[in-house]
């Protein structure tokens, strides 16, 4: 396991999945999944529909600028306390 992703799991609500780490986020009628890769140094985020939203099944990948400043800035927070460089969040895939 790469320790960046060790460290994260030490974050609230953070879990490992392989060369990932992922934490889901609900608040203010969004719900996000937001994976880190440590390979490659990336974060994603992806918009995970509720129950009874159309499409309930399928997670879709969004783009930072619809993902809430709160949320990001608690991901830059959460990857600088793991030894992350925290610019990484802003990185494109």
């Amino acid at each position: 396991m790469y320790d960046s992703i060790a460290a994260l799991v030490r974050q609230e609500g953070w879990r490992a999945e392989g060369a990932a780490a992922r934490v889901h986020y609900d608040g203010g009628g969004d719900r996000f999944a937001v994976e880190f890769y440590a390979d490659v140094d990336r974060v994603l985020y992806w918009n995970v529909p509720g129950h009874g939203d159309e499409g309930e099944d399928t997670a879709a990948p969004v783009p930072r600028e619809s993902v809430p400043d709160p949320l990001r800035r608690r991901i830059r927070e959460d990857l600088d306390a793991a030894g992350v460089d925290p610019g990484v969040e802003r990185r494109s895939v």
